[in-house]
């Protein structure tokens, strides 16, 4: 069992708040991951979950035992750093069983839990190597063997893949997609890598400055993020944003000609912001566009091709365009947004209903 609940954390270096009464329920076997720009929080907030940093404030529940102040080695929580942190000296077998030996596990349990986790992880033809011996992506799956020995309540991981090159990371993505569902073990993770966290989340909970701002599913923060940081943050390229106002049913972009309808199912409050993603907006003529402009820059990415649009006073906006297609920088072209894609936000940033 791993569920954990967090309730009004706080944490305080001196008189700056650094997490600023956080909620959170993390049910029993969910993978949940932590993502916001750097010095949101996210890291302080799994450091407070593991015990590496006390809880100035608020409540930690471990499988619904008050944990707040028991120490990291009481918790039954096994950590996962950005360093393996693995010794040198010792082999893959010793580093992945050295956890069970100073606990003063039986020979025969130490080897029976490491050949078990090497199993899961594909180590078993390396566990007589050095670390040295190791690629970086071996490496990163002995630190991770080495808590699955220990068979925790909930994993954490801080920013794991960090020290890996591109394809080492999609490989171990996809080692840890693999080992969440074999496991079914509660996991959090702290990343600042939004594909990380889109791929491999159950839930993704975004941070900016010690709050969270939203929690949701991957498809719920892309699909119907609640504010225009979130609506921002998720998803590459990032979401457009422009200037609108709002009358009798329609919206004026700034500096745009063409007013458009508004959905009927915006309420809550007088849209000021218009936000599209760049694969819901089309090129069209003119004449039949929401928003007029000159292209900048043309990127071929082989089955997309993106381009920056110059729209005046709405700044550049990216369009993703799947498949070729014939425009050179200094065109003029229209572009026309998907009627049932496009977010509105009022003057504080908030998502108005769709």
């Amino acid at each position: 069992m791993g569920a954990i609940r967090l309730e009004a954390v706080e944490k305080w270096f001196g008189d700056v708040q650094v997490i600023k009464g956080v909620d959170l329920e993390i049910d029993n076997g969910e993978f949940v991951i932590f993502v916001g720009p750097s010095g949101c929080g996210k890291s302080t907030l799994l450091r407070l979950i593991s015990g590496l940093e006390e809880i100035s404030r608020g409540q930690l529940l471990i499988n619904g035992r008050d944990a707040t102040a028991e120490p990291p080695s009481a918790r039954g929580l096994a950590m996962v750093f950005q360093s393996y942190a693995l010794y040198p000296h010792m082999t893959v077998r010793e580093n992945m069983g050295f956890a069970l030996k100073t606990a003063g596990a039986p020979k025969s349990e130490i080897t029976d839990k490491v050949n078990s986790a090497a199993q899961v992880l594909r180590l078993e033809p390396l566990l007589d190597r050095k670390p040295k011996a190791l690629s970086g992506g071996q490496r990163q799956r002995v630190a991770i063997g080495r808590c699955i020995v220990r068979e925790p309540a909930a994993f954490l991981f801080d920013e794991p893949l960090s020290n890996l090159d591109a394809a080492l990371r999609v490989e171990m993505r996809f080692e840890i997609a693999k080992l969440h569902q074999s496991l079914a073990a509660t996991m959090i993770y702290v990343t600042h890598d939004q594909v990380e966290a889109m791929t491999l989340a159950d839930r993704i909970v975004v941070l900016q400055a010690g709050v969270i701002e939203q929690v949701g599913t991957p498809r719920e923060l892309y699909e119907t993020p609640g504010n225009l940081f979130v609506a921002q943050f998720i998803g590459s390229p990032k979401m457009n944003v422009m200037n609108v106002t709002t009358s009798d049913g329609r919206f004026q972009l700034e500096g745009q000609q063409r007013p458009g309808t508004l959905p009927a199912a915006i309420s809550g409050g007088e849209a000021a912001h218009l936000g599209i993603r760049p694969e819901h907006i089309a090129l069209v003529e003119p004449d039949q566009a929401h928003c007029v402009g000159t292209v900048d820059v043309s990127e071929y990415l082989g089955a997309d091709v993106m381009l920056f649009v110059n729209c005046g006073a709405q700044g550049v906006l990216t369009v993703r365009h799947v498949g070729d297609v014939d425009v050179r920088p200094g065109d003029t072209i229209g572009l026309r947004f998907e009627d049932q894609k496009m977010h509105f936000f009022d003057k504080d940033g908030q998502a108005l209903g769709r």
